[in-house]
């Protein structure tokens, strides 16, 4: 396989700007690229409030890349930054980046994200075409980056370092298309002969992920599952008919995890360490998980767990429907995380009276997360969609197995006990109700109580591979294919 050029061009990426699950893809699969021996650069906004908090040192590059965008001729400076070998590439516009959040304030999003996005869009392709060496590979993600398909073929042809360069789109996920206004198209440039149903308009806005789609040369999603998925009504976000156009050049990969990070056999926010075959570790991060908790410490006792967004799509009403239920059977429950009000009150309301049972952190802490993720018996994940899903891998990762909803990367990633019961790693159901949930958790709870049957699944889970070396691959392999 030749070794390619390729570039990385999306709105966050772990470690330096990070609100889910995009920046742990940007930030890992990267790595996982340049370890099998392609040359990747990053590019990303320079979030200087967002690369403070996370201690990043960046050094400026002497380059200032001077860009028209609505009305206002703009000086941007590029900036740079090595992550364990990976070279990052920032565009400084402070007053555009340097903000509290990345995309707006908490629980909304700024009027200019249109103009700060198409800003950065068009100075991360003027970067790239800056490289050293000609680009083989332009990887864009999500509405942020999706109008430069657009860009590269209609007004940056004559950039020879980036004119053959092949686009690579990938939806992490549609529901977040980024849609706008059409007066946006004259204030930024945009070609307006692109905008049409065929292309980016829609329902006479802008919606730059269709632009992404219509003209990327190859269309991805974080899973098998979630591709198909997608082209159909109940997921399809009003595009499925759009993409069942595009079908030829849409697939899915299922993203991975940094393993040598996340690995109990090492990992020092455990009180244990453990992996297959010497699972005593895991006892004891049970007890002490427990004990910290305020819960009976029991290892008899099953212990269930859930860390998640508190958000319609990830089911939290199927778990508020069950939870007491589940708590009065004798059951112990930790959920961590934050969202929607009503359900912080109500999680709040039934851990106060259910002390010795049920815990409820509000916020996100990473090495709580890091002990629940290896404390719990069954990791709990009843999404009503989910594209690729980060939790139940870790989940599997360290041991805990999970009950999941059949969707997306969900679907993909853990094997059902009732399908292959040799090599299950949890327990599907299929339908978003509080029923099908509760009774998935029952039939994990039967398995917990065989420990014959508990020990091999658990093994199962904490042998699976979910590192990023065969998604790298199979980009590679996407790559190439574009290419020839």
């Amino acid at each position: 396989m030749a070794k390619l050029n390729i570039v990385f061009i999306a709105s966050e990426a772990s470690p330096l700007a990070k609100t889910g699950g995009l920046a742990d893809v940007t930030g890992s699969l990267p790595h996982a690229l340049q370890h099998i021996g392609h040359t990747v650069t990053v590019i990303l906004p320079f979030f200087r409030n967002q690369l403070d908090k996370n201690g990043i040192d960046t050094t400026p590059m002497n380059v200032t890349i001077d860009m028209w965008a609505d009305g206002i001729q703009r000086l941007c400076p590029l900036h740079e930054a090595n992550i364990n070998g990976l070279r990052f590439i920032l565009v400084e516009q402070d007053d555009l980046y340097d903000r509290e959040g990345i995309y707006g304030p908490a629980g909304g999003a700024y009027e200019d994200n249109l103009l700060r996005f198409v800003l950065f869009d068009r100075v991360a392709l003027e970067a790239a075409a800056q490289l050293s060496k000609k680009v083989d590979i332009i990887h864009c993600h999500d509405w942020q980056t999706g109008m430069i398909p657009v860009l590269l073929k209609t007004q940056y042809q004559h950039h020879p370092m980036i004119a053959h360069a092949k686009t690579v789109y990938t939806i992490h996920n549609l529901a977040y298309q980024g849609n706008f206004s059409a007066e946006w198209i004259h204030r930024l440039g945009l070609p307006s002969h692109h905008y049409h149903p065929d292309d980016f308009e829609f329902h006479n806005q802008i919606n730059c992920m269709k632009g992404g789609i219509a003209s990327a040369d190859a269309v991805t999603t974080v899973s098998p599952s979630y591709a198909e998925e997608i082209m159909t009504p109940e997921y399809g976000c009003q595009l499925e008919g759009f993409l069942l156009n595009h079908a030829d050049k849409l697939s899915g990969i299922v993203n991975g995890l940094d393993i040598v990070d996340l690995d109990p056999a090492t990992d020092d926010a455990l009180p244990a360490n453990f992996k297959a075959g010497k699972t005593a570790g895991k006892k004891i991060c049970k007890a002490k998980l427990q004990e910290s908790c305020g819960l009976e410490v029991s290892e008899e006792i099953p212990l269930m767990v859930l860390i998640s967004r508190l958000a319609e799509q990830k089911g939290i009403d199927l778990l508020l429907a069950n939870l007491q239920r589940w708590i009065d059977r004798g059951y112990q429950v930790i959920v961590l995380g934050s969202g929607d009000p009503h359900s912080e009150q109500a999680l709040h309301h039934i851990a106060d009276h259910n002390r010795t049972q049920f815990h409820f952190w509000r916020g996100f802490n990473e090495k709580l997360a890091r002990q629940i993720y290896a404390g719990g018996d069954i990791f709990l994940m009843p999404s009503r969609f989910e594209p690729c899903g980060l939790g139940q891998l870790m989940a599997m990762r360290y041991g805990t197995v999970p009950v999941v909803r059949a969707t997306g990367g969900l679907r993909d990633t853990v094997t059902d006990h009732k399908v292959h019961k040799s090599t299950a790693t949890g327990v599907h159901f299929s339908d978003a109700t509080p029923e099908a949930f509760d009774e998935a958790v029952e039939d994990a709870i039967s398995l917990f109580r065989n420990r014959t049957i508990w020990a091999r699944m658990r093994s199962n889970a904490l042998k699976r591979d979910s590192s990023w070396e065969a998604s790298a691959s199979a980009y590679a392999e996407l790559y190439e294919k574009l290419l020839n």
